[in-house]
């Protein structure tokens, strides 16, 4: 009898112990759900305010509230070319920097036809390094340089490990995705910060937000360029320059070609000018962002991925497009 007392004894306690349990995992439960509620709501809000309302509202005097010129490198095409005709658009004189003279010259001729703006052309192959850097200091002398778009960069030919790259294409990594940035923001900081007005726009990559094998040098040289950005804005904002990371996804270019479905264009993979059109819009509103709401939609899907799936991922993307190759 003293047995099936205790029995029934310790069947209640855990009862009690069990319901107090299930209180708990009911409360942080909700304590999940709540905080997952705001986040999207937070995120959605952010979406609305960053890529919607500008388009609603109109876009900004980009000369009254920056200056006169911009300059934009790697600009003969893709996003550099849209990102000036865009900012042409918008009476913005462009200085064009890029390595190649005739398609310099073509690009010019072809905003000055198209918008009442002034253009300068500067000849520069940012390859070659520090060398470059004074002759790019002379030809901009004595303008007032309110917006600096640094978008000139460079990838792998193809997908590869890390240990299969040549020295020769790591430093032209080094040279041109990091190393142009840094030079040119240096170059023309000191006179958005006399003038308290400026802008900054460095355009990086979604493949920074993770580790990306197989594009291993290329996403470390775009964490250091997205880096680079976030801290400067720190530094810049007191003085009234506005610092932005873009950190795109898939956009149809010539550095997406061979990718197969990421390389066509499509409502995910936008081609340059329809990037650039929204890009534009959040200059001055949105510190980092990618510039384009589909991709913010994705990156936000990303981010939440355990890195070990991110990479998987990356390293499914590169034998799809090998196949491709084949």
């Amino acid at each position: 009898m003293a047995a099936v007392d205790s029995f029934a004894l310790l069947l209640r306690e855990l009862g009690r112990s069990c319901a107090h349990s299930t209180e708990m995992l009911a409360l942080l439960g909700a304590f999940y759900a709540t905080k997952t509620c705001f986040a999207a709501l937070r995120e959605t809000c952010t979406l609305i305010r960053v890529h919607f309302l500008p388009r609603l509202v109109g876009g900004a005097d980009l000369v009254q509230r920056y200056g006169q010129w911009a300059v934009v490198t790697g600009c003969t095409s893709g996003v550099g070319k849209s990102y000036a005709k865009e900012l042409a658009k918008r009476g913005v004189n462009v200085v064009l920097i890029s390595r190649n003279k005739e398609k310099l010259e073509a690009v010019a001729r072809e905003i000055t036809e198209s918008y009442p703006v002034e253009t300068a052309v500067i000849v520069a192959d940012f390859r070659q390094g520090r060398e470059i850097y004074p002759a790019i200091e002379r030809a901009l002398k004595g303008k007032e340089i309110g917006i600096l778009v640094n978008n000139v960069g460079v990838s792998y030919d193809h997908a590869d490990c890390f240990a299969s790259l040549t020295q020769e294409k790591i430093w032209e990594l080094i040279h041109v995705n990091i190393g142009a940035a840094n030079m040119m923001v240096l170059m023309v900081l000191p006179g958005m910060m006399e003038r308290k007005k400026g802008a900054v726009v460095n355009i990086s990559s979604a493949s920074c937000i993770q580790p990306s094998p197989q594009i291993t040098a290329y996403s470390a040289s775009k964490a250091y360029l997205d880096h680079f950005s976030r801290a400067l804005h720190y530094e810049c904002a007191p003085k009234g320059i506005f610092v932005q990371s873009l950190v795109p996804c898939f956009i149809s270019t010539k550095m997406t070609e061979g990718m197969g479905v990421f390389s066509k264009e499509s409502f995910l993979v936008p081609s340059a000018d329809e990037y650039a059109r929204h890009a534009v819009t959040t200059l001055g509103i949105s510190r980092r962002t990618t510039g384009y709401w589909p991709h913010s939609i994705m990156l936000l899907f990303g981010r939440c991925l355990p890195e070990c799936f991110w990479a998987w991922g990356c390293n499914r993307l590169v034998f799809y497009s090998h196949e491709k190759h084949l």
